[in-house]
């Protein structure tokens, strides 16, 4: 029998499982908060310059000071937003004053030295290492190279869970994660600091995606999308817990440790979890997943006659080439719209949270509703799934978070401070469409690509998700460069028109809701142009997708 029939049998998501995906829960909570910290940690607070000889300068001078402030700070009328320039100060070496003791004709320098305001982190890498004025792009790169270990680590985690298996390349990771995110405490500089958050992201989510695997692996066909969609549930989850954590600490070093700390527990999934018994058959080890699924059976309080250990292997090729996609005139222009909204749906769901910062108000509150935004996605995502289909989801989702995004403008070039709730809410709407988006979008690929291309072409897709990743840092850091009001939402509106056209791509793709999945290139070519015969579960055992061929967002 095929693993799918005997899951059948032993239960689809029985006591076993459940126990299984609890444990395989928990660090993906953690992945969360780690995929979301290299926002916090790298927020960039208030500043300005520095005065030269002025040893008891902090960013609130108040008294005797004031005055000394105002004779070297240059003030700026152009921007309300700020009140003195944040780069260069006046030379007043030898200028002379006027009459309210402001030098005339003095020479401008650029700033050596910073202070900060501390209202909202009392220290952060970026003020640590002022990453401001000239080095303020700094802070992006390293985002960008932590979403580039990301893309490295899904794929060299991938490859090492299928030759090695599952259990052993999800220990390894989050070992590794252990190891870099506690060394990243005492990284002095931006080569240092960059290189760890290339290892922490790559060793996060490569986690991440091991976890994913193992959980769609060892349930029933009829179930992978509840496991899938709540994992990411708890992915979300993680942003939550970032957000308080920040809040209770305001300290870099402290927030990184909050997070750092419970891997140390991880460690024992080592002893606590079997192996992924699809992997151990697909490598012809049959007596060790036989003994797994005994156990999974006593469990479940199922009784399973011997003959139905006699597991064999999928017989339909699972392996395709992306040549195979490329000759393919119809499959290759629904592999770009899907690499495109893979790309576009990982820009915005980073995006608009890194965006937080710039929205005005409490960065905290903001931080932490647009973790709270992604739950209702993913729930209302559970609920119409299979209702509405995969691909109005998709657009759907796509479409109300990007009118969002772009209803921004005018809350704020029009109503300005009046609105700001509003603008929040709308930027909250697009964070939730984005999310919703992400726990659909990978359903729907591996329902509407055959079978024999279904990996090669996931992979492209993923490799997609990951260049919109590491594109979000810059579009959000814009926001920060341009400044003033517009730069509140310039990337919202960037993020907006993007997921928009997106979404209206998305409409020109077939609906697999229901739907005969296509194995070979002839029956991908023909799925969506002639009617396709309905899913019947008595006659199709194969999953929806294949786990090892499922990537997530996060």
């Amino acid at each position: 029998m095929k693993f799918d029939e005997i899951l059948e049998k032993l239960g689809q998501f029985g006591i076993y499982q459940k126990r299984v995906f609890s444990f395989l829960a928990f660090p993906a909570v953690s992945i969360g908060s780690f995929c979301f910290m290299v926002i916090v940690i790298l927020y960039t607070p208030d500043h300005r310059c520095k005065i030269p000889g002025l040893d008891n300068d902090t960013y609130e001078v108040q008294g005797k000071f004031h005055e000394e402030l105002l004779n070297k700070s240059i003030p700026l009328s152009d921007d309300p937003t700020l009140t003195y320039d944040q780069c260069n100060v006046y030379d007043t070496g030898s200028a002379a004053l006027d009459g309210n003791s402001r030098p005339i004709n003095a020479s401008v320098l650029k700033c050596t030295d910073w202070v900060y305001d501390k209202s909202v982190f009392s220290e952060t890498f970026t003020s640590k290492a002022n990453f401001v004025c000239g080095d303020a792009l700094k802070t992006s790169h390293i985002q960008m190279l932590f979403y580039f270990g990301v893309l490295v680590g899904d794929f060299v985690l991938g490859i090492f869970a299928d030759i090695m298996g599952r259990k052993k390349a999800l220990c390894a990771a989050l070992a590794l994660l252990l190891v870099v995110s506690a060394s990243v405490t005492w990284a002095p500089e931006f080569y240092s600091f960059a290189i760890l958050q290339f290892l922490i992201g790559a060793s996060a989510h490569g986690a991440f995606m091991c976890i994913a695997v193992f959980s769609m692996e060892i349930v029933g066909v009829t179930k992978r999308v509840w496991t899938g969609m709540f994992l990411q549930i708890f992915f979300g989850t993680g942003g939550i817990y970032l957000a308080t954590v920040s809040y209770l600490a305001r300290d870099w070093i402290w927030i990184n440790a909050a997070c750092a700390i419970p891997c140390i527990f991880y460690l024992a999934l080592w002893w606590i979890i079997p192996e992924s018994p699809r992997w151990l058959i697909s490598k012809g080890r049959r007596r060790e997943s036989a003994t797994i699924i005994r156990k999974v059976a006593d469990t479940n309080k199922v009784t399973l006659p011997e003959s139905m250990l006699e597991v064999k292997e999928d017989d339909k090729g699972t392996h395709g080439n992306l040549w195979h996609v490329v000759t393919s005139p119809v499959l290759l222009k629904r592999t770009l719209i899907l690499c495109f909204d893979w790309m576009i749906v990982s820009m915005t769901y980073y995006g608009v949270t890194m965006n937080a910062g710039n929205l005005g108000g409490s960065f905290y509150l903001n931080f932490l509703l647009m973790g709270v935004a992604e739950l209702p996605g993913y729930l209302v995502g559970i609920i119409l799934l299979d209702r509405i289909g995969r691909r109005w989801c998709n657009a759907g989702s796509l479409l109300v978070g990007g009118v969002a995004c772009l209803a921004t403008v005018p809350t704020v070039l029009l109503a300005k401070t009046d609105l700001q709730w509003l603008t929040i809410t709308l930027a909250l709407i697009g964070k939730a469409g984005s999310s919703m988006a992400f726990g659909v979008v990978f359903i729907f690929t591996g329902e509407l690509l055959p079978t024999v291309v279904r990996n090669a072409a996931m992979g492209s897709c993923s490799c997609a998700a990951r260049v919109g990743a590491m594109l979000a840092p810059y579009i959000a850091k814009s926001g920060e460069l341009i400044g003033g009001e517009f730069g509140q939402v310039e990337p919202l509106v960037v993020f907006g028109g993007l997921s928009i056209l997106a979404g209206l791509l998305l409409l020109l793709l077939p609906e697999t809701l229901n739907q005969k999945l296509p194995d070979t290139i002839q029956e991908g070519e023909e799925f969506g142009r002639k009617s396709n015969p309905p899913f019947d579960m008595e006659l199709e055992v194969e999953a929806p997708f294949i786990a090892k061929d499922t990537d997530s967002n996060m």
